[in-house]
């Protein structure tokens, strides 16, 4: 059965928080993530769980924090289920750096309505859907405690005093690291990395990488192989990401704004999303995807083990 929510009462445990994706168990400076099977889109859950889908999201944060650790720090100790990370507790920096290596998704609904310049970052004119930009752009946005992430640009962080600019800057540094890494492996895979964001945190006054890498929940990703030709016809790419929900839910008249309903899904659409998450993982990793036994008892027990080692 999909996991919509946990409610485990943990040994020590001293907090507890309920996000979009995760149900997040605090126990002093250690942080026990259950990525459960619930997906979001438009910064709305959607009404069902998608099977398996926690455990392909846990299991991919988890080889590309292992695959970047040589770059920055990260969170994650230990993986005792498919389903649980526990790691460090950092205290989150409220920016939200996202990358972007074409013009597609968000810069491209952005473009599409006429503006040229997205977080202080020019984009030019008469560039084609999906094109790739001259270099790498980086379009923060500030965290939302509810709603919509708000765009802002590199400069107003630093002069609205959200960050310092040596911070700000050592950011930067290991977002286009994390980015060049990430596009190196998803190339040997047979993919192209598009754009991603990353999520920074303090552990004892160092920069830490907190939530996930390179995962189709953070990251859009389409097929290597397809992408000269799909340019040359004028065909939309292939994804291997959450943009093909995302796209669902605006062929169905959905995209998160007031007064909108979100639209029924049905067995097919949930099927779908389900098997299109397995086979990233295995995609992104060579690696056949393991479906692991996902009730409540055995993933608390496995925490409890997990916590104890």
């Amino acid at each position: 059965m999909p996991i919509s929510e946990t409610n485990f009462s943990l040994s020590g445990q001293t907090g507890f928080y309920r996000g979009k994706v995760r149900d997040v168990y605090y126990i002093d400076d250690v942080m026990v993530a259950v990525a459960t099977d619930r997906i979001s889109a438009f910064d709305h859950i959607l009404p069902r769980p998608i099977p398996y889908k926690g455990q392909v999201l846990n299991q991919l944060a988890a080889y590309f924090l292992d695959a970047t650790k040589d770059i920055v720090p990260n969170w994650k100790m230990a993986m005792p289920h498919p389903n649980v990370t526990i790691g460090l507790l950092c205290e989150p920096i409220r920016v939200e750096m996202v990358i972007r290596g074409y013009l597609a998704g968000h810069a491209l609904r952005e473009y599409h309505a006429g503006k040229r310049l997205l977080c202080g970052e020019v984009m030019f004119d008469l560039m084609a859907d999906n094109e790739a930009f001259p270099e790498p752009i980086i379009t923060p946005a500030t965290k939302a405690d509810t709603g919509h992430d708000v765009d802002i640009s590199g400069e107003d962080i630093v002069k609205q005093g959200i960050l310092a600019a040596d911070v700000y800057n050592e950011m930067v540094r290991i977002t286009k690291a994390l980015f060049q890494r990430g596009t190196a492996m998803a190339a040997e895979r047979g993919l192209i990395l598009v754009d991603t964001k990353y999520e920074f945190g303090w552990y004892k006054d160092q920069l830490y990488i907190i939530d996930e890498v390179h995962t189709p929940d953070s990251s859009r990703y389409w097929y290597a192989d397809k992408y000269e030709q799909h340019q040359k016809d004028g065909k939309p790419q292939e994804h291997l990401s959450k943009e093909f929900v995302r796209e669902w839910l605006m062929s169905k008249g959905f995209q998160g704004l007031e007064g909108q309903q979100m639209p029924v899904m049905d067995n097919e659409i949930v099927n779908q999303i389900s098997e299109r998450y397995i086979h990233l993982y295995e995609m992104m990793t060579g690696k056949t995807f393991e479906k692991k036994a996902d009730d409540a008892e055995t993933i608390e027990r496995e925490i409890e083990v997990g916590l104890r080692g």
